[in-house]
């Protein structure tokens, strides 16, 4: 259900979006990338695990199936002019929130610096509505980013050796997390629309009949957009950030 607050609209200059494989973020929010990229921001993404498992083709190999999603991501990034992407390569479907990981993703937070960043919203464990069960990657990205952002980016003595490196604490001003079910933030993706539609059509080992599902996912977009007196929308928890 939508909560009913409202904030002033975004304008970033850095963002970040973490994900734990190649597609979701392009599912959740690349109309909202490409909006933020047109309006001049940098664009990063960081995908935590190898996609290595999505597939129900048996003759395809964990090497060749690897390769093949992050070519799909790296396309999918262009398509919403995005600057950089970072594979991490965690095996799918292991993700663990571990020291070692929200380290990997602190590194990544104090180098590119971004004010937003986009993550899963790790309190998503199912959904009545949607029949669904939420992957146990998507919950342990989101519950180690938020970990990553506070306070272990803001704090010099955490990962003291990043900052003897150079990579200094770093504060995120915004996050915003994708929770299908709950929002309370939406951002206008009328202008931006057939570039999320491009992304989403750059994984097409994840999409067989992309033309049937396409209309699924402006029927979702039209929804979210026309609580807000939009035409297509994306959703958002969105939480900003005080200390």
């Amino acid at each position: 259900m939508p909560m009913d607050i409202h904030f002033a609209v975004l304008k970033p200059k850095i963002v970040l979006g973490v994900a734990a494989h190649p597609d979701d973020l392009d599912v959740t929010s690349s109309g909202t990338m490409a909006l933020f990229a047109e309006e001049g921001a940098q664009v990063h993404y960081l995908i935590l695990t190898d996609g290595s498992k999505g597939t129900k083709d048996r003759g395809l190999s964990t090497k060749k199936l690897t390769e093949t999603r992050e070519k799909e991501q790296q396309a999918a990034l262009e398509a919403v002019g995005g600057k950089s992407i970072t594979f991490l390569d965690y095996p799918d479907g292991y993700l663990e929130v571990s020291m070692d990981l929200k380290k990997a993703i602190v590194k990544v937070i104090r180098t590119i610096c971004p004010d937003v960043v986009i993550t899963m919203d790790p309190s998503v464990i199912y959904s009545l509505e949607r029949g669904m069960i939420n992957h146990p990657d998507h919950r342990a990205c989101g519950q180690a980013t938020l970990d990553a952002i506070y306070p272990l980016a803001r704090d010099h003595l955490a990962f003291s050796e990043l900052d003897k490196l150079g990579l200094k604490p770093h504060i995120t001003k915004t996050v915003l997390l994708t929770n299908f079910d709950n929002h309370n933030y939406i951002v206008d993706i009328s202008k931006t629309y057939s570039k999320k539609v491009a992304a989403l059509r750059a994984h097409a080992s994840q999409f067989k009949d992309f033309d049937g599902l396409e209309s699924r996912f402006k029927s979702m977009a039209e929804n979210v957009g026309r609580q807000a007196g939009y035409s297509l929308g994306e959703s958002f928890i969105r939480i900003d950030l005080s200390f």
